[in-house]
């Protein structure tokens, strides 16, 4: 139970990493804002916006499963691609894994 959450965690955590070194990174980009709360045990929320178009919001609440607790994620993120385009991707990061959307990404 606790391997499950920790690796679901961890792929949180790799895919954001992942997602942020891919793009584009504008040196001068300053924080227009950033609204975070940590609501304890029962979950969090963050927001941020930045000068270059960037930005994020993302929940995670404690979901109650039939094997125990699991951290159910939902975010969402923008950012501007090198070509000028704008994306944006959606997700969940539950016990079913991380599970992105974007009119971008192929749909399985």
């Amino acid at each position: 139970k606790m391997l499950f959450k920790t690796s679901v965690f961890a792929v949180c955590a790799l895919l954001f990493v992942a997602v942020i070194n891919a793009a584009p990174v504008d040196q001068d980009a300053q924080i227009l804002r950033y609204e975070s709360d940590n609501i304890g045990v029962d979950g969090y929320k963050f927001v941020v916006d930045t000068s270059d178009g960037t930005s994020k919001q993302e929940t995670g609440e404690l979901k109650e499963l039939s094997d125990g607790p699991a951290v159910v994620v939902r975010g969402q993120y923008t950012y501007t691609a090198p070509d000028g385009q704008q994306y944006t991707v959606s997700y969940i990061a539950d016990e079913n894994g991380f599970q992105p959307q974007g009119a971008h990404l192929p749909v399985a």
